[in-house]
């Protein structure tokens, strides 16, 4: 697919991190009387990059090529372009380096110098909107709690469970269970192997490419409906949350191999 010759790709060192690069894509927003300080975050899930943006920002820009506020998507340490990995994972455990509140931490001063050296704004001065997807949404999250007053609105895309440790399905060697609830096509073996591969996927403590420790992500995040977020001017900042339509999710699971078509046993 051919890009717009607006994005632009390029590598930048955070102030505070100096020896590694941060790939990322970055086009100036046009009719800057509508949109002079509204930048566009991307936020990457952990199994996909900003490629996956791509499309997304294109759109946005062929949409409305005269009219259209300055995007920013970005590679994050040790994931896609970014080849680098996070300096200060050094010495730390095999595979469990920086967590989420360290991604926030560098998110911000990203976006500090995006503002500064692509935009000529104070951070301070951004009308600041996040598109995020899967743990991109926890990470967006976190950022408006750690930094609030400084965003405008957050969409989130199939966000994930951050208090959760993922293990939604039922456990076969609780009290009570009780075999006869299961569906007659889904024996308990199954359900077994259901949940081994589930876990071997997606629970917290499973190490990823990037080096992101996940294990305190429900430490960081306990609550799904709490603290309030505060935005600009001690407002709430517009959320949009759009869930992952279950019957394709279901499809793709199963095309990948990932998981049984166990929806109906999904515990609530």
């Amino acid at each position: 697919m051919m890009l717009p010759r607006e994005l632009i790709h390029n590598n930048i060192s955070l102030i505070a991190k100096p020896t590694a690069k941060i790939h990322y894509t970055f086009a100036a927003g046009k009719d800057l009387q509508h949109h002079t300080s509204t930048l566009v975050v991307f936020l990457n899930g952990l199994m996909s990059d900003k490629t996956s943006w791509l499309p997304v920002m294109s759109g946005v820009i062929r949409g409305r090529p005269e009219s259209f506020p300055s995007l920013l998507a970005y590679d994050r340490y040790g994931q896609g372009l970014t080849g680098d990995r996070d300096p200060q994972d050094q010495g730390r455990e095999g595979g469990y380096g920086h967590d989420v509140a360290d991604v926030v931490k560098d998110l911000n001063q990203l976006i500090m110098q995006i503002a500064h050296d692509k935009m000529d704004k104070n951070p301070a001065q951004l009308q600041l909107i996040f598109v995020a997807n899967s743990i991109g949404c926890a990470i967006a999250r976190l950022y408006a709690q750690s930094y609030p007053g400084s965003v405008t609105a957050l969409l989130l895309l199939d966000p994930m469970m951050a208090s959760s440790n993922f293990d939604w399905w039922p456990d076969p060697d609780s009290e009570g269970f009780d075999p006869k609830e299961l569906p007659s096509d889904v024996t308990v073996q199954v359900l077994r192997e259901q949940r081994a591969k589930f876990a071997a996927m997606f629970a917290p403590s499973v190490v990823n490419k990037e080096g992101l420790d996940r294990r305190n992500l429900a430490d960081l995040l306990p609550y799904s409906d709490r603290p309030p977020l505060v935005g600009k001017g001690d407002r709430q900042p517009l959320l949009v949350i759009v869930e992952h339509d279950p019957e394709r999710f279901a499809h793709e699971s199963l095309q990948v191999g990932s998981m049984s078509d166990l929806r109906s046993t999904r515990q609530s």
